[in-house]
């Protein structure tokens, strides 16, 4: 099953036809189908609305070089026309949290989002409010695998790689927390089908 440009996949069609894929298709990404799928991702929830994560997209050849030798060379990081580094800045959300307010709320909203981020998180230190941020990134991270397939696009969520030699790379603070590197494409291969446990096993009924 695959989106059209008219018909993009449903949530569940998405999910049911996920994979992870790690030969792409050799041609460029539609820029603005990436445009969308950030976008979609982006729609993640979060609590109070904090939306700690940050994309950094990964095109440029050479740059995707360093990344693949900063994921222990795995080769799907350069296989794929994209690569998509999802990360928390919660330094940069603490900065600048008034933006985060609904203009509904006006700024009454404005003042009661600071107090209450200053209020939660100021008696933290930067590691511990880095853990709660990086909790929140992880939830567009999920959204993010979704919105690519329903455009018709796969990826292959990645957790190894070293978190020093990608901020270098990328030039980001260190502070940040990764929710992992994503790469993005169009399919070359199949992947194997899901393998999961069953409902039963994993749920508990009350």
């Amino acid at each position: 099953m695959t989106a059209t440009a008219t018909q993009p996949l449903t949530a569940a069609q998405a999910i049911e036809t996920r994979r992870s894929i790690r030969k792409f298709v050799q041609e460029p990404i539609d820029q603005n189908d990436l445009r969308e799928v950030l976008r979609l991702a982006s729609l993640a929830p979060s609590a109070w609305n904090a939306q700690t994560w940050r994309f950094a997209v990964v095109q440029d050849p050479a740059i995707k070089e360093q990344l693949r030798e900063a994921a222990y060379g795995q080769a799907q990081v350069t296989n794929a026309p994209a690569v998509i580094v999802v990360y928390s800045d919660m330094e940069d959300t603490l900065q600048t949290v008034e933006e985060t307010a609904h203009p509904g709320m006006g700024e009454q909203g404005r003042t009661g989002q600071r107090a209450t981020f200053d209020g939660a998180f100021g008696g933290l230190d930067v590691a511990q409010r880095g853990q709660w941020g990086l909790s929140q990134a992880n939830i567009a991270f999920g959204f993010l695998m979704v919105a690519a397939r329903s455009l018709g696009y796969d990826t292959v969520p990645m957790l190894g790689f070293q978190p020093d030699k990608v901020k270098e790379i990328l030039g980001l603070p260190e502070h940040v927390q990764f929710a992992g590197l994503l790469p993005i494409g169009k399919r070359a291969e199949e992947g194997f089908p899901h393998h999961r446990h069953s409902i039963d096993r994993i749920t508990k009924f009350y």
